[in-house]
Formats: C-alpha cells, sequence, structure tokens
C-alpha cells in the first residue's frame, strides 16, 4: 500500500465525521443531492462508485476470465457463504440482538423495523465495493469479477425470495427496477467501460492509467462516505445508542463472515489472491442496493432504511481493518 492507503481508515473517519457534520450544517444542500435518483438508486452515490471501481475493471484480462473454471472451489465457497448462511446468520444475529439482548431498550416494533433492514443487507453480497477490497489484498481482478458476476446472477433470482422468506411474510415486493438498475450502474457499466478502454489503449500505456487513476478511486470512496453520512446526519444525531445497538449484530455478522470464508479457502489450500478477496465478500453487504430497496419498501425515515445506512457505518471501516488482517496472512499454496 502507499502511504495515503496505509492510513484509509483514518480519512475514511475523517469523512464520516464531515458527512455528519455537513449534513447538520447545510440539510438543504444533501436534501437536494439525495433528489437526484432514479428508482431509489442515487445517481451522484452511482458515478462515485464508477469512480472507486473503473480502475479495478480496467486491470481485468478479460482473456484470462476463462481460466477461472479450472479453480472452481473458491467461487463455490463465495456461492455457499453468500446464500445459504449469510443471510440467514444476519436475520438470527438480528433477532438476537434486538429483540432479547437490547429489548429493554427498544420498542418491539422499532426492533422489527431494524430487523428488517438487517435482513436486507445480509441477503445482499457486495458486489461494488469489493472491488475496492480486492485491489486493496492484491486480489486476483478476475476472479473477483466471476465471484462478483455470479452472487449478481444469483441475487437477481434469490433476493426476494430470501427477503421474503425471512421478513416471514408472503407479500414482500421488491423493486425490480431498482435491483436491476443497480447492478447495471455498479457492475455492467463498469465492466463494459473497463474492458473498452483496455481494448482501446496500447498494453504499454495501461499500466500507467491505473497509476493515474489510483488516487481517484480512493477519492470515490470518501466522496461516497461523506454523502451517505451527509444524507441521515439528523437521524445519527439524534439516536447514538440506537446506532449502537443496530452496529452491534453487523459488527459481528462481518467478522465472522470474513473468517468463516478466509479459514475455510486456506484449509482446502486456495491461494490468497483469491481466498482474501472472497473473505472479503463474504464479511461485506451490496449496502447501496439494501439502502435503496429500504427506502422503497419502508420509507427514508424508517427503522429498516437507518438499520441499512448503520451497515455502512459499521463496514467501511471493519472492511479496512479486515483488509490489514488479510494483508498479515502469508498462505499460499
Amino acid at each position: 500500500m502507499g502511504k495515503f492507503e496505509r492510513y484509509l481508515s483514518i480519512w475514511v473517519g475523517l469523512s464520516i465525521l464531515a458527512g455528519v457534520v455537513l449534513g447538520h450544517l447545510f440539510p438543504p444542500v444533501f436534501q437536494t443531492v439525495a433528489h437526484l435518483e432514479y428508482a431509489h438508486v442515487n445517481l451522484v452515490v452511482a458515478v462515485l462508485i464508477w469512480v472507486m471501481i473503473f480502475p479495478m475493471m480496467i486491470s481485468i484480462d478479460f482473456s484470462t476470465i476463462g481460466e477461472v473454471r479450472k479453480k472452481p472451489k473458491g467461487l463455490i465457497i463465495t456461492f455457499f457463504i453468500s446464500w445459504f448462511v449469510k443471510p440467514f446468520s444476519m436475520a438470527a444475529l438480528g433477532v438476537v440482538f434486538l429483540q432479547y439482548i437490547f429489548a429493554g431498550f427498544i420498542p418491539a416494533e422499532d426492533a422489527k423495523s431494524y430487523i428488517a433492514g438487517l435482513i436486507l443487507l445480509g441477503a445482499a453480497p457486495c458486489t461494488a465495493m469489493v472491488f475496492v477490497w480486492s485491489r486493496l489484498v492484491k486480489g486476483d481482478a478476475n476472479y473477483t469479477l466471476v465471484q462478483v458476476s455470479l452472487n449478481d446472477l444469483v441475487m437477481i433470482v434469490a433476493y426476494a425470495p430470501i427477503v421474503a422468506l425471512l421478513l416471514g411474510v408472503t407479500n414482500v415486493v421488491v423493486p425490480w427496477d431498482t435491483l436491476i438498475l443497480s447492478v447495471v450502474l455498479y457492475v455492467v457499466i463498469p465492466i463494459v467501460a473497463g474492458y473498452l478502454t483496455r481494448k482501446a489503449l496500447p498494453a504499454a500505456r495501461v499500466d500507467g492509467l491505473l497509476d493515474a487513476l489510483k488516487p481517484w478511486s480512493i477519492i470515490g470512496l470518501l466522496a461516497t462516505v461523506v454523502l451517505l453520512f451527509g444524507f441521515q446526519a439528523q437521524v445519527l444525531l439524534e439516536k447514538p445508542l440506537v446506532i449502537l445497538m443496530i452496529a452491534m449484530p453487523i459488527l459481528l455478522q462481518s467478522i465472522l463472515m470474513f473468517f468463516l470464508t478466509f479459514k475455510w479457502m486456506c484449509k482446502v489450500k486456495i491461494p490468497h489472491n483469491i481466498s482474501a478477496p472472497a473473505a472479503l465478500i463474504g464479511g461485506s453487504n451490496f449496502f447501496e442496493l439494501a439502502v435503496a430497496v429500504a427506502i422503497s419498501l419502508f420509507g427514508l425515515h424508517s427503522g429498516a432504511a437507518l438499520a441499512t445506512v448503520v451497515g455502512v457505518l459499521v463496514e467501511v471501516p471493519v472492511m479496512l481493518w479486515l483488509v490489514k488482517v488479510a494483508n498479515k496472512q502469508t498462505y499460499e499454496v
């Protein structure tokens, strides 16, 4: 890592603080930006995410993606953790913490709303931000792309049924325009742009372009954090204890899923440049989609929407710590 990336957790912390302060001082500005959306997907945040992940997409050598099929174990483990463990463990942790451990501090109806937000988080495996985490652990860009693409394909058909099952009702309608638009904005368009850019440039110039874009990737991350926390500044300031209680199951979920995935992959001798990004996929969530769906289903000021924003509060600093944990591992096959 470079000097700036080495202290990224500090910059993220300052960005969170800046977002809350600016959102409190200048709410009309953030309200205006918040309304620049289509199908509950904020277009400004989408652009910033493009800035974050575009360098990763350029670094993908699409001609070698076919080699991934020769190493299927990593994909199988990623698939199993993302769809057979993670959604259900998040729901279980939410119930344990919010309906039992913190039952004396949170009204029952509010707890149900917060748990709904946690379910929306847990059922959406990370898509966009994982490309940033993968680059920070020197992951195999091609393999990471295939892992993410597999989750995206499954998400289109499995997200709604899993959410409906875990919420315990049959009339939950996931806004398909939000789901599909999110995948297109955060995955399809950056992939196509990266492919066309790599194809248009001589091979010798690709590395130079990546070096030039690298700082912008981090700037995109920090600007995204500022915006998301600026949008919810008032709620975060008004309910600090509730925020802390919601954060506990999310924090535990991220850590448990990371180590479960990483240790499993190490046990079956999957190399670090595949196992580390996969573990980060296991520990993170597609919070952009979860926030959008929570707002669409339950409203902007609902407990579910608040829980998904708390997911951002927990995830970014925790994932930066887990990146450091992954980088300290020396396991290779």
